[in-house]
């Protein structure tokens, strides 16, 4: 993480800085109605704000994708202050309002977002209870809070309104110098403990389903600014393609319609919407094709095998690989499993509006990172970052980095050009085929076994292409398809991941390789994270390979794992999920076409096993999973319910990443554009029950929840797959076509 001075984070943090003469501080709340303090961490006002009314703004630089997060800021934060849970705002991913906490990212939304707010929210409450404490005359230790009243023992009272509603608490606090996830601040009080809780731990309603289900509040595509124009983008017809021409009077005939064009970049913007998609299908482009591009699609894994490799890491190395592998009497087991590209697939095409003057931008974005968002869009239009404010207005998807970074760029740069501010929405074609990518890969994986059945050695090796050929972030132009089509080139990071365990061989090796990416600049298949990166195609090898081994040795999956997992609580989330499936050691001899699987992974501290029931139709090719069992362990749970539903749209994801996705394209360009050429799991094919066992650890402080269950589905799928057939499919999807050609061969 980069370390700022105060001084630098005020130039990068686009915060509007508004100066003032504070009063010195006499450790009691500053009782002053000066102007709120600039926005930076060191401020408690730019985090906790009470108002007139008695209500509380907690200010959250992240955002709420769908899982709940806002009631779980909004729990943590009213515990801490002693408030009615609906008392609590949560304003989020606004770059006017709050610091950049990283946006979604990592699953850290209550790891470190939360934390971050909970201590903020002690240190109000502790200010508070001082000055409670003068305005009352008692000591603070003979206080207590109801509902944002002080209460002494005699029954006087003072409600937190009337001390500071609506003003400001003018204190500093002491900030980690961080920027992004690993932002954190440092205060006096000290938080609560969990057996004071009283809100933390219960279930409270999400706050986002009712405005969505009755559409009385506004999606990013509902944005409207006075006087905006409509734009459409025009990608190329392939990968590694120029510009040489554009014939402009092609849309002449379109009122208001005209081009947009910087050396490769080519858009169209009209008053209308309807006339800038028409203007965008109309518009003749003379489009030059460089040498190379894709492989063929069915050669992609060969590719892969075969390609140099450009960075390799051994984040696991223990033993003597290669005294175990070559020891007398030992059996080896090898197994290499693929995985393939896979899209976004967002419910609609990215979307972003933008109002570039010359002095200053605002741009109203879905993109899950919309501090990144200003920085990248500052850097593109050469403005102080302070001068850029985005607005998070919730999208269509945003898990990973969908095409909404994208088009948040596309806006500004279309807004600055027409010198009006200007809407971009992509089409569907644009959204599937031009999002990126979750990366291809191969995993090689191998064994030792000894006589007694003992693994003494193993090797798991991911190989593909880096999960970072564009940035996590919006945050630098290079990794935007406007960026790269006006001559910034990529400059992509090589990064991958192995599987995340605590199995305890004595000989093991955890490696990844990174190869380049097909195409450099402006690929339609270029790699970026996607929810919870590279995890469930690492783990649809790892888990699949455990069991392979539990089989070669005879023993049930499920005390396999128990054998050689060294971790108490990976231990626990096996037995939990194996006892409430019902598992029961069996001969699985005779093929029902029914079957059950297990799948373990830890990710970031939090630790998941999920058992998969799954039918499977010989004569479709149709595998169901009818019932997912989950054991999950995040360690402090704060909203029972909402994390369940967290966990069910894991399973509904994972169940369709494992089965139906996968990226087709051709030697030019990607192929799969719509629902029917990137299908995606249907209602008919959902789970008929999700089970959630949560484990509850009070005493360890909470992690993700957002991503660890997506990386044991595809695996547990697969190894229910063989259980019910006896087949082995180690290449996703598992579609129809694949499952039918592998029974016909066996």
């Amino acid at each position: 993480m980069t370390t700022l001075t105060r001084r630098e984070f005020l130039k990068t943090s686009g915060a509007l800085v508004v100066s003032f003469a504070a009063p010195p501080l006499t450790g009691a709340l500053a009782q002053v109605a000066g102007g709120k303090p600039a926005l930076v961490p060191t401020e408690l006002d730019s985090w906790i704000a009470v108002l007139p009314d008695g209500r509380v703004q907690a200010f959250f630089g992240k955002m709420d994708m769908g899982q709940g997060l806002e009631v779980v800021i909004a729990q943590i934060v009213a515990d801490e202050l002693d408030v009615a849970c609906d008392k609590v705002d949560v304003l989020m991913g606004d770059t006017g309002t709050s610091c950049n906490q990283g946006g979604a990212s990592g699953s850290t939304g209550v790891s470190n977002g939360g934390r971050l707010l909970r201590s903020a929210a002690a240190e109000a409450r502790r200010l508070l209870l001082e000055s409670g404490s003068k305005r009352l005359g008692v000591p603070a230790e003979q206080l207590r809070v109801e509902e944002g009243i002080i209460l002494s023992q005699d029954g006087r009272k003072v409600a937190y309104s009337e001390l500071v509603g609506g003003k400001y608490f003018h204190h500093p606090v002491e900030w980690n110098k961080q920027v992004g996830n690993a932002m954190d601040i440092k205060v006096r009080a000290k938080p609560k403990t969990p057996q004071e809780y009283r809100v933390v731990g219960k279930s409270f309603a999400r706050r986002d389903v009712a405005w969505k289900v009755y559409g009385t509040d506004r999606f990013v595509t509902d944005v409207r600014v006075k006087g905006m124009l409509h734009a459409r983008v025009i990608r190329p017809p392939r990968a590694a393609c120029k510009v040489r021409g554009v014939d402009e009077a092609s849309i002449r005939s379109i009122r208001g319609a005209r081009v947009v064009r910087e050396k490769d970049f080519v858009a169209v913007v009209a008053p209308r919407e309807w006339d800038a998609v028409r203007a965008a299908q109309m518009l003749k482009v003379d489009w030059h094709a460089l040498d190379g591009a894709f492989p063929a699609m069915d050669s992609l894994h060969e590719h892969i095998r075969s390609a140099k490799v450009v960075k390799r890491e051994e984040p696991v190395k223990k033993g003597d690989l290669a005294a175990a592998f070559s020891a007398p009497g030992v059996r080896i087991v090898e197994a290499q499993y693929e995985w393939p590209f896979q899209s976004h697939a967002s419910m609609g095409p990215g979307c972003a509006v933008a109002d570039a003057k010359a002095d200053r931008c605002t741009v109203w974005t879905g993109s899950q990172k919309p501090h990144f968002v200003r920085d990248g869009v500052a850097k593109l239009l050469g403005m102080a970052p302070e001068k850029v404010r985005a607005i998070w207005v919730a999208g269509p998807g945003s898990y990973g980095r969908n095409d909404a970074g994208d088009a948040a760029l596309d806006a500004a740069f279309l807004s600055k050009a027409a010198g009006k501010p200007v809407r971009v929405q992509g089409m569907r074609a644009d959204g599937t085929a031009w999002d990126p990518k979750g990366p291809a890969c191969v995993h090689r994986a191998r064994a030792a076994i000894d006589a007694s059945g003992k693994v003494i050695g193993y090797e798991f090796v991911a190989k593909g292409f880096s999960r970072q050929h564009i940035a996590t972030n919006e945050s630098d132009p290079a990794d935007s398809l406007v960026g790269q089509a006006t001559g910034i080139p990529a400059k992509g990071t090589q990064i991958f991941g192995v599987p995340a365990e605590s199995y305890g061989f004595e000989n093991k090796l955890l490696a990844w390789e990174t190869i380049a990416p097909l195409v450099e600049n402006c690929s339609p298949l270029r790699t970026a994270h996607m929810r919870d990166p590279v995890g469930p195609e690492i783990h649809f090898g790892a888990e699949q390979f455990i069991d392979e081994l539990a089989a070669a040795v005879g023993e049930d999956p499920v005390a396999f794992r128990l054998r050689y997992l060294t971790d108490p609580r990976h231990q626990a989330v096996v037995k939990a999920a194996a006892e409430k499936a019902g598992w029961q050691a069996r001969n699985s001899s005779e093929r029902t076409m029914k079957g059950r699987g297990i799948a373990f992974a830890e990710r970031n501290g939090t630790a998941v096993a999920a058992v998969a029931e799954v039918e499977v139709e010989r004569s479709t090719g149709r595998i169901w999973a009818r019932r997912v069992v989950v054991a999950h362990d995040c360690g402090l749970v704060i909203n029972p319910q909402g994390l369940r539903y967290t966990i069910e749209g894991n399973v509904v994801q994972g169940i369709s990443r494992a089965v139906y996705e996968q990226v087709r394209f051709d030697r030019d360009a990607v192929s799969s554009v719509d629902w029917a050429s990137y299908p995606i799991l249907e209602m008919q094919d959902a789970p008929a029950a999700i089970e959630v066992v949560l484990i509850n650890r009070p005493e360890v402080a909470p992690s993700g929840a957002g991503e660890p269950t997506m990386r044991v589905i595809p695996a547990a799928v697969a190894n229910a797959f063989f259980d019910a057939t006896g087949v082995r499919l180690r290449k996703a999807p598992l579609n129809a076509e694949r499952v039918k050609a592998a029974l016909s061969r066996a």
